[in-house]
């Protein structure tokens, strides 16, 4: 982590409380979600807000997320697409407790319209999309943000390059995990899909991608940024 913790926890209050107002539908939700003794493994308020920009920037319209938790990703997601039947997020969520809450969570927050939450493993949810998706019957997705399961980081990279087309966004969330990503003898299941989910983005000549690390309240982490340049039947170099 950064020399001084505590400075980098000041800062990340600071800016959150600088460019985040106060919003009780994110707090309620996050607070039910301690209520419920859910793990506290949300994005933080700015990266949420980091998401939220990066989506309008984009101009998404179909937004998938792959790993709901509670929804607090999700609102930012949802609040930055068009109403219905224009826009959507669908969110893959394996734990039914969690969709319930986060289901609950988004229709608080006035969004619920344009939010589908698929309960199911992310795998299995992916395979459906990349059916439809081949038959024609699905269109691509504008922006993909990755939080789930770390082991299935490149199942989940090579379906997000397969259900998008140029000019969509690609986000994978914790990629830094507390600097042991750079640990090339790690056996930890985390670190070894991280690493491989990030040398498909580093490798792959359908994106251009980029990873940043950062600090704040949510520890040390980071994320990547992939644009998706090429077709989804492009043959690798």
């Amino acid at each position: 982590m950064s020399n001084n913790p505590h400075a980098a926890m000041s800062v990340d209050r600071y800016l959150t409380d600088l460019f985040v107002p106060r919003d009780d539908a994110l707090t309620e939700a996050l607070r039910e979600a301690d209520a419920a003794g859910m793990p506290s493994i949300h994005v933080s308020p700015t990266q949420g807000a980091f998401l939220h920009l990066l989506a309008r920037i984009r101009g998404a319209r179909r937004v998938l997320e792959v790993g709901t938790l509670v929804g607090y990703s999700t609102i930012w997601l949802a609040r930055a697409v068009p109403s219905p039947p224009e826009g959507l997020v669908l969110s893959l969520e394996i734990d039914p407790a969690r969709a319930a809450m986060a289901r609950a969570n988004v229709d608080r927050a006035g969004i619920g319209d344009r939010v589908e939450i698929r309960v199911a493993p992310a795998a299995e949810s992916l395979a459906d999309l990349e059916r439809a998706a081949a038959a024609g019957s699905l269109a691509p997705f504008d922006l993909v943000f990755i939080d789930a399961d770390k082991p299935n980081n490149p199942r989940y990279v090579e379906a997000a390059l397969r259900l998008t087309a140029p000019g969509s966004v690609i986000v994978l969330d914790n990629v830094v995990r507390d600097g042991r990503v750079a640990d090339e003898q790690s056996e930890d299941p985390a670190i070894r899909g991280t690493r491989t989910a990030l040398s498909i983005l580093a490798n792959d000549p359908r994106v251009q991608a980029t990873a940043l690390q950062t600090v704040g309240g949510k520890g040390y982490d980071g994320f990547a940024v992939a644009l998706v340049v090429g077709r989804a039947d492009a043959t690798r170099s």
